[in-house]
């Protein structure tokens, strides 16, 4: 088998998308640009694959950490593909094979047309083989020149004729290689305009010079070499892969009442039966269960939800677990650690962070835990509030089996209730309950007559 090496061109500026962000790490349904390709070029097997960066060099090399492996080379002066290329010839010294160069800025192009790209290449014997596609608007694009139905050369649009920008058959700008040539090829490409740039695309016609066989492949898909070049890309682009999320979730049994504005990051998983209301958002590495039921206006982020799980209206979730059964909302907040147990209830105005709340234990209203461990069949009454902050450190609440939290109740941590206590309402505890007994903790009522009155008469005055 032929050794396989991927190169991935990463060093452009990106000025047209105008932010400060590169625009390699902008995202699409939670992935990077450049982490698309990546992992495209991953699933391919290659022997080695570098990346050439260039413009915020430092920044795409720390958000590629996760990707082990990757050899990175720097091409200081933005000249060109050509010149991007040329910058690893050291890298590649000595090796023999198919170089299969991507663009870091065509997240969407499928594994499977990348390997029908390259089992052309290596059975066609061609020294290139280039990607192309047929667009209804090919405006912007280099245009594909044959004759007789085989490949001649490519235009780009400012070099075309009228006729040649009639054309509707593009260059993608993902290409196979033969590397026996291609470096010796590349330092005759000449340079162009004034910034003595050079482009790749010119040396498909030094190939055709030495009658050397240049070969293509139609990508059946147009959408998958579309480039992000401009927020408005990235906007279209995005909301194409989000279809295909939505639709392939779909086919597999989930429910959707208005995919058009349901947001499913790709590392999301949805069991089958599963209801999804409009405008809900799940990202991440997201797992939903089976038959659950997501309202309208929730945000998922990185959390588990296990089976026949129901989370109502206006609810965040992050990093999260949710057992099977369990019924959050409208309007929770569940904050990172935050974990309920089987047949827990958690509802309208209530906070969870750092918090296991028990099989069967419930806080229906108006109410915050942090930092708290509580047992099975619980209840907490509405505005139950931990103190768990001190200013300096966080401390920890512990509410064991079947306790009983009255309304309005203030638990100052570090406490414990024990099994089966009650705690009346209104007080704020600040030491440890006996298992089955009552914590009352409220200051003492006064009741002063006729003090409405007597303010009444001092206003008439």
């Amino acid at each position: 088998m032929v050794d396989r090496h991927i190169l991935v061109l990463a060093a452009g500026k990106g000025t047209r998308m105008r932010s400060n962000r590169p625009k390699l790490l902008h995202h699409i349904a939670g992935r990077s640009l450049i982490d698309r390709v990546l992992r495209s070029a991953q699933a391919l097997r290659p022997n080695t694959i570098t990346v050439v960066v260039g413009h915020e060099a430092s920044a795409l090399q720390a958000a590629l950490i996760h990707h082990p492996g990757i050899r990175f080379v720097h091409q200081e002066r933005q000249l060109g593909t050509a010149h991007a290329l040329l910058q690893s010839s050291s890298s590649f010294e000595g090796i023999q094979g198919s170089l299969i160069v991507l663009s870091g800025d065509v997240p969407g192009v499928k594994i499977q047309t990348l390997s029908r790209l390259i089992e052309t290449h290596e059975t066609t014997g061609a020294v290139a083989t280039i990607l192309t596609a047929h667009l209804s608007n090919p405006y912007g694009y280099g245009r594909v020149i044959r004759k007789n139905g085989r490949f001649v050369q490519i235009v780009e649009e400012t070099d075309a004729t009228t006729k040649q920008r009639a054309g509707t058959e593009i260059n993608s700008g993902i290409y196979v290689f033969d590397l026996e040539l291609l470096f010796k090829t590349l330092a005759l490409i000449p340079e162009a305009g004034p910034k003595h740039e050079r482009y790749l695309p010119a040396i498909f016609a030094l190939y055709k010079k030495r009658h050397l066989r240049v070969e293509t492949v139609v990508a059946v898909d147009s959408n998958e070499i579309r480039g992000i070049n401009s927020q408005i890309d990235l906007a279209e682009v995005g909301k194409m892969v989000r279809q295909n999320k939505n639709e392939e979730l779909m086919e597999t049994g989930v429910t959707f009442e208005d995919p058009a504005t349901t947001y499913i990051d790709n590392d999301v998983k949805v069991g089958p039966g599963t209801i999804i209301h409009a405008n809900v958002t799940l990202e991440g590495r997201t797992i939903i269960g089976a038959r659950c039921e997501i309202n309208s206006g929730v945000r998922i982020i990185n959390s588990t939800v296990e089976d026949d799980v129901t989370i109502y209206n206006f609810c965040v979730i992050t990093d999260s677990r949710l057992a099977s059964g369990t019924r959050i909302g409208p309007f929770a907040h569940l904050r990172p650690g935050t974990v309920m147990e089987e047949g827990a209830k958690v509802g309208n105005f209530v906070e969870l962070k750092q918090t296991n709340l028990g099989a069967g234990s419930k806080a229906n209203h108006l109410s915050y835990i942090g930092n708290a461990t509580l047992g099975r069949e619980v209840n907490i009454g509405a505005g139950t509030i931990t103190c768990n902050y001190d200013g300096n450190t966080k401390h920890e609440t512990i509410i064991e089996d079947s306790v009983f939290v009255g309304s309005g109740t203030q638990l100052v941590a570090p406490v414990t209730i024990g099994q089966s206590a009650y705690v009346a309402a209104g007080s704020c505890v600040t030491d440890d309950v006996p298992a089955g007994a009552l914590a009352i903790a409220r200051g003492h009522q006064t009741n002063k007559s006729g003090w409405v009155e007597q303010k009444r008469q001092k206003k008439e005055i």
